[in-house]
């Protein structure tokens, strides 16, 4: 069961290569298994026992399941679709000493940039193209070993080892072909969407690693893959609440982009998206504003993106008592200063979870003298006030193009996960709860 949930999230990141592919995957996931989609342009019309979703930016999804009888609350799991990267910029291509053709690219996020080099990459995303019908936008997945950022020789850079500082518009641009490649990057765009280049009215396009997920180890305890930050909560997120689900709570799951350039446009966690869905939801099922307050008044979400894991070569950066570990199951994330929402009471509760599962829950807490970085959680609440837990699996090598977790670890979080949509969190304002 461990090693086939591995399997299954791998496959699910080799068909995702971009933040837009991911949400297209979910959307057919989510159709599949008979959800509806919703318009925010048009009026909703929801029915006692309906499965939704809606779709923003074409990058960010939200999925609910109505019961079938009048709700108390909402039960949310926040994740991410997108990963650092490097996008391709508008006039991409760049002739250098008459001889090579490269991408000009800016950074997407915060990265690890050594292991961009020597590797074999490629460009995903989306386009926006002119047709007799209008102008659509369609995906762009090029998807085979299309460009390579190489290192300098240790001849020409002695200190490469001793620390470098990398210059992005000078080290970090990708080769993508010799003097005859000029003009064809766009139109290669071109042919895989069948289209004239002139056609082609702009592009959102990324680079990924095309290196294949692996699973590794003396017991076959690691595995390594792309975008584990945060396809692995994503995918268990997504998984839990298809098969979860209970009759006193609006379950939702939400992915949302750009979390890793800080959430603040029109399709993340710190637009209007959740609050938009929930309210409109409520006004939908003729439940009053009142109604809609009290239901999030007793709401509980979980803001699920991935956690460090102890590192064996640097045991000194890890917090001195909360130390998790890969294989060892989810991460509560607790941060005085917020940056992480978890609190006495969410932990509690997401504790007790697990209990109920029968999987294992460990702690994660920033060591000391080194700040983290935030989350989901904190900025969705800036819109959305409810009961918050920030969890996570832990992970090593966290925003590199190659990320490390463990197997078991996808299981024990769709477990926690489909425990937490199945059950029914009644909270009180003494700070007891009930888990039903």
């Amino acid at each position: 069961m461990f090693e086939t949930a591995t399997k299954d999230l791998m496959n699910f990141i080799a068909k995702s290569p971009s933040c837009y592919h991911v949400i297209q995957n979910f959307r057919s996931l989510l159709e599949e298994e008979g959800f509806q989609e919703l318009s925010e342009t048009e009026r909703w019309m929801l029915s006692e026992g309906g499965n939704y979703f809606v779709v923003r930016g074409g990058s960010s999804i939200i999925a609910f399941k109505v019961p079938s009888r009048d709700f108390r609350n909402f039960q949310i799991t926040a994740s991410h679709s997108d990963s650092p990267s490097f996008k391709i910029k508008n006039n991409e291509e760049i002739l250098t000493d008459g001889h090579y053709v490269e991408l000009n690219t800016e950074r997407y996020g915060g990265m690890i940039y050594s292991p961009w080099f020597d590797r074999p990459l490629s460009a995903a995303g989306r386009a926006v193209v002119r047709t007799g019908r209008g102008f659509e936008t369609r995906l762009v997945n090029f998807d085979r070993d299309l460009l390579m950022i190489p290192n300098a020789a240790i001849h020409m850079n002695r200190k490469v080892n001793d620390g470098y500082s990398y210059q992005a518009q000078k080290d970090l641009l990708p080769l993508f072909g010799d003097e005859n490649a000029k003009g064809c990057f766009l139109k290669m765009v071109a042919e895989q969407l069948q289209v004239e280049k002139e056609d082609i009215l702009g592009t959102d396009l990324f680079l990924y690693n095309r290196m294949p997920g692996t699973i590794w180890g003396a017991n076959r305890e690691y595995f390594s893959s792309t975008k584990l930050d945060d396809l692995q909560c994503a995918y268990a997120s997504m998984k839990a609440f298809l098969e979860g689900g209970n009759q006193d709570s609006v379950t939702v799951c939400c992915v949302f982009d750009n979390e890793e350039v800080g959430s603040s446009t029109k399709q993340g966690a710190d637009s209007t998206l959740l609050s938009d869905t929930l309210m409109r939801i409520n006004s939908s099922l003729g439940r009053t504003d009142e109604e809609y307050l009290m239901a999030v008044a007793a709401s509980f979400m979980l803001s699920a993106d991935n956690s460090h894991a102890v590192h064996p070569h640097h045991l000194d950066k890890a917090d001195p008592t909360n130390r998790p570990y890969m294989n060892h199951g989810p991460v509560i994330k607790y941060n005085a200063n917020q940056k992480y929402t978890t609190d006495a009471i969410s932990g509690a509760i997401f504790l007790g979870l697990c209990d109920k599962a029968g999987i294992p829950c460990q702690s994660f807490a920033n060591h000391s003298d080194l700040p983290g970085g935030s989350t989901l959680g904190n900025i969705s609440n800036s819109h959305v006030s409810l009961h918050t837990a920030d969890i996570g699996l832990a992970q090593l090598a966290m925003h590199s193009p190659y990320e490390t977790a463990g197997t078991k670890d996808t299981w024990y979080m769709i477990c926690a996960l489909k425990e937490f949509f199945n059950t029914h969190i009644e909270t009180r304002t003494d700070g007891s709860f009930r888990l039903i």
